[in-house]
């Protein structure tokens, strides 16, 4: 009896923003599949404790092309090849957006969306070398219908999409296919200082209710 849908013994995974609630179940859903999983955060952001055995841990601050550039060269040195990638990093600074600081759309756009430009770039010459592979960003159904005070993330998660189809556009040819999720709400870290009330109008707005990542 498999203990997985998925069979991906010798694949390499790679989780941006693994330490995160979403992604830590993510690199824990990969490595029961078999994978070799790599996750990255920021460098006081180890990976939680899962179930499963533990992933390796990149340091890297992937709002940075630098640091991405070099993460990708570790990738390639230590691991040799590169089939599946996972943008699941992300922050907030929420506000109305006349009252916005520069800093507060500045960084939420780098965080969400350059961060996935870079990373993209960067990893598609190692995709390719593989044969082929997978790209999912995690982008949010608040790229599709906007939300109050949360300008600076809903044109964040927006541009993750119009990067992930085009990208696709341009990857498909060589065997990579490239996804944008977005999902409603999940109850996570980042959420947890949410009002009571606008979670309930979450809810209420979501088909399947409740979402929980433990």
């Amino acid at each position: 009896m498999p203990t997985s849908l998925f069979d991906l013994e010798d694949k390499v995974v790679l989780v941006a923003g693994g330490s995160g609630d979403i992604g830590s179940a993510i690199v824990d859903i990969f490595i029961g599949a078999g994978a070799r999983v790599l996750s990255t955060d920021l460098p006081d952001r180890h990976p939680k404790q899962t179930g499963n055995r533990a992933p390796a841990f990149l340091p890297c601050n992937i709002s940075k092309p630098t640091e991405v550039r070099k993460l990708m060269e570790r990738v390639h040195n230590e691991q040799g090849r590169l089939d599946v990638v996972i943008h699941s990093a992300g922050i907030t600074r929420d506000r109305v957006h006349w009252k916005m600081s520069d800093e507060e759309w500045s960084d939420v756009l780098e965080v969400n969306l350059s961060s996935a430009f870079y990373l993209l770039r960067a990893a598609t010459p190692l995709l390719r070398k593989a044969g082929g592979g997978a790209v999912v960003l995690i982008s949010s159904i608040t790229a599709q219908r906007g939300k109050f005070g949360q300008a600076n993330y809903a044109a964040s998660k927006a541009g993750m999409i119009a990067l992930g189809k085009t990208a696709a556009l341009e990857l498909g040819r060589f065997g990579i296919r490239v996804n944008a999720i977005a999902p409603a709400w999940i109850e996570t870290e980042m959420t947890a200082g949410v009002p009571v009330d606008v979670r309930d109008k979450e809810l209420e707005d979501s088909p399947v209710g409740l979402s929980l990542i433990h």
